[in-house]
C-alpha cells in the first residue's frame, strides 16, 4: 500500500496528487502497479478520484486549493530564482536550493520562499550572520521572500535525520546554484532511494552565478584565525539566544529543530518535521481503524 501512504502524507497538506506523482513516491517498477493499487482503493471507497487527482477523506476542496497554489507557484518562481542567485553571491555560499511548499509546486498568501543553503566548511555561522543581517537591515526582517532557515557545510552533506519527511524534502528540493556541490550532496544522500527507489535529482534548473570581487575580497580577508574566531563567536551568540528564546522545548526536540553544530544550522522552532510525522501516523491509525489496513508507522 505504498500509494496509499503517499496520499496520506500529502493529505496532511491538503495537496492531492496525480498518478504519475504518486508513482514517483512508490517503489513499484511499473506505473500499472501503482494504478492497480489506486483502483483497489477507490473500489474500497478509501479514495475518490476527481479529474486527475486522488483524494483521501473526500476533501474535494483540496483540488481547487492545489490548482490555485500551482498557479501562484508559477508566478513566484522567477522571483525565487533571482533571490537564489543573489544569495549565492554572499561570502562562503557554495550552493542554494529552494525547499518548502514552493519546491512542491505550491504557493499561497501564507507561504514563504524557503532556501536551503550550503556553505564552505567552518564558515557557516559567519555566512549565516551576513545573510541574516541583510534580511534584518534591508528587508526589515521580512521572511516572505527570503526565508533562510537551514544551512549545512560541504563537510556535512549527509542529512542526519533519515525519515519520510526528510526524504520527501530532498526529493522535492530544487537546486538553483552550485551544480558540483549539489552533485556531491545527492551522492552523500543516496539513502533517499530507500524510501523512493526511482528518485533521480533534476539538475536542469541549476545556474552558476559568479562571485563578485567584493565577496571574494571578504572571503580572502577572513580566511585566517580572525574569520574562525568570528564564526565561533556568531555560533555561540546565536545558540545562547535560541536557548533562551525556546527554553520551553524538550532537549531532544531542540537538538533536531534548532540544530546548532559547527557545520549545521537549522531554525525550525515549530519542529514541523515531528508534527508532520505524528500527523501521518495518526492517519495511518485512522486507516487501520476504519478500513482494517495496516501500514508501518514512520519515525521522526
Amino acid at each position: 500500500m505504498e500509494a496509499l501512504k503517499t496520499i496520506l502524507y500529502f493529505s496532511i497538506f491538503r495537496y492531492p496528487l496525480k498518478i504519475e506523482e504518486i508513482h514517483s513516491y512508490t517503489n513499484y517498477a511499473e506505473l500499472c502497479d501503482t494504478e492497480k493499487e489506486l483502483h483497489h482503493l477507490i473500489e474500497e471507497r478509501i479514495l475518490v478520484k476527481v479529474d486527475e487527482f486522488y483524494i483521501y477523506a473526500h476533501d474535494l476542496a483540496s483540488v481547487t486549493k492545489r490548482l490555485k497554489g500551482n498557479i501562484e507557484a508559477g508566478k513566484i518562481m522567477e522571483k525565487a530564482r533571482k533571490k537564489a542567485s543573489f544569495i549565492a553571491q554572499f561570502p562562503y555560499v557554495e550552493a542554494v536550493g529552494i525547499s518548502g511548499s514552493l519546491s512542491k509546486g505550491y504557493y499561497d498568501q501564507k507561504s514563504d520562499i524557503d532556501f536551503f543553503v550550503i556553505t564552505k566548511p567552518d564558515k557557516l555561522w559567519l555566512c549565516r550572520t551576513l545573510l541574516m543581517l541583510y534580511k534584518k537591515i534591508f528587508l526589515l526582517n521580512s521572511r516572505k521572500y527570503f526565508c533562510i532557515n537551514y544551512f549545512i557545510a560541504t563537510s556535512n552533506l549527509e542529512i542526519e535525520e533519515k525519515n519520510r519527511f526528510t526524504a520527501t524534502e530532498l526529493k522535492t528540493l530544487i537546486p538553483m546554484q552550485g551544480k558540483t556541490v549539489f552533485e556531491e550532496f545527492y551522492r552523500k544522500n543516496l539513502w533517499v532511494t530507500d524510501y523512493f527507489s526511482k528518485f533521480e535529482a533534476d539538475m536542469s534548473t541549476i545556474q552558476n552565478t559568479g562571485k563578485p570581487a567584493f565577496t571574494k575580497a571578504i572571503e580572502f580577508a577572513l580566511d585566517n584565525p580572525i574569520g574562525g574566531f568570528a564564526d565561533a563567536l556568531f555560533k555561540k551568540i546565536t545558540f545562547r539566544k535560541w536557548k533562551s528564546k525556546f527554553h520551553f522545548m524538550k532537549e531532544e526536540d531542540f537538538k533536531i529543530a534548532l540544530k546548532s553544530t559547527k557545520n549545521i544550522s537549522k531554525h525550525h522552532p515549530s519542529h514541523f518535521q515531528k508534527k508532520v510525522i505524528l500527523a501521518l501516523n495518526s492517519k495511518i491509525e485512522e486507516v487501520r481503524s476504519n478500513f482494517n489496513i495496516i501500514l508501518p508507522e514512520e519515525h521522526a
